[in-house]
């Protein structure tokens, strides 16, 4: 398990990370989202041991990772900048990668160049962004980690590749109980996959939860009544209301309640329309953000 405690990072005065305390559960994929500058990579070179906290702990299967060379060998990182021996081709990368992680498998390797249609002998610096994104990929599963991060893992890779390295990813999730770390800017690209998703804003996590709870937690609900209802009537009933507008008679609203229940009751004051929807993870985060006094525009 990973597991933060008040991580905060400076880069001279300026505040990167502030006290994030989280826990990650192994065999899971955690998802972070935030926008550019939010602190997810920072965030990341943490928790992998690139950077030191200013303050705060970061351990990993109950061990600081900080200047832990046993940690780190379980330990893969795929980071939003990418670096490759100068020249290096696949091939070469291979034989590094070999010598420093003991379960990194050539087999593997040779497997996903393969399928991504790599060339394994042509320089990484010839490759398109997407390419060296999806090599950087490919040598990181290779090492088969117990942990591995990404930052930012789908940038510059087409539709058809997002999907293959999706599916890579939640198969070696499942298949040997590796836990993931991704981090992105696009609620969209991670809702799909994650067990968990966490909001980044201004170096502070502002929500987090299981994904099944995020979606079935919240629901809009659009009704008409015979008489005219406000906020403060359906919340006096119990019902907890984030969100109210009206249209003439028609009222829209979000609400974090039991559903049965927060149905029954409605139904009790005999509702001329009464419909209750499902909400989008990206609703449910705006909607979170707005309760919480932030706004953040999504992709």
């Amino acid at each position: 398990m990973i597991s933060t405690k008040n991580l905060t990072k400076y880069f001279s005065d300026f505040k990167a990370l502030e006290s994030i305390t989280c826990n990650i559960q192994d065999g899971s994929i955690y998802g972070m989202v935030g926008s550019n500058g939010a602190g997810k990579s920072t965030f990341l070179r943490l928790i992998t041991g690139v950077y030191k906290p200013d303050n705060g702990t970061v351990i990993i299967d109950g061990k600081p990772v900080w200047e832990n060379p046993d940690i780190k060998k379980h330990i893969a990182y795929v980071p939003d900048e990418l670096y490759f021996l100068a020249g290096a081709s696949i091939n070469r990368m291979e034989k590094m990668y070999k010598s420093f992680y003991p379960t990194f498998s050539v087999e593997k390797c040779r497997k996903l160049t393969k399928l991504f249609e790599l060339d394994p002998k042509k320089p990484l610096n010839t490759f398109s962004k997407g390419m060296r994104r999806q090599a950087a990929t490919l040598l990181a599963l290779s090492i088969q980690p117990d942990y591995i991060f990404f930052d930012e893992t789908f940038d510059g890779l087409d539709p058809v590749m997002r999907n293959l390295v999706k599916k890579l990813i939640c198969d070696d999730v499942l298949e040997r109980n590796a836990t993931a770390v991704i981090t992105s800017h696009s609620l969209r690209e991670l809702e799909d996959i994650c067990d968990q998703l966490a909001l980044l804003h201004k170096g502070g996590l502002v929500l987090q939860s299981d994904v099944e709870n995020l979606k079935t937690k919240q629901y809009k609900i659009q009704a008409a009544f015979p008489k005219n209802y406000e906020k403060e009537d359906f919340e006096n009933m119990g019902i907890k209301v984030q969100r109210f507008t009206r249209k003439g008679t028609v009222i829209n609203m979000i609400v974090k309640s039991d559903r049965e229940t927060a149905n029954a009751k409605l139904h009790s004051l005999n509702p001329i329309l009464l419909e209750i929807l499902p909400l989008s993870l990206e609703e449910v985060f705006t909607y979170e953000m707005d309760a919480l006094g932030y706004t953040f525009d999504y992709e």
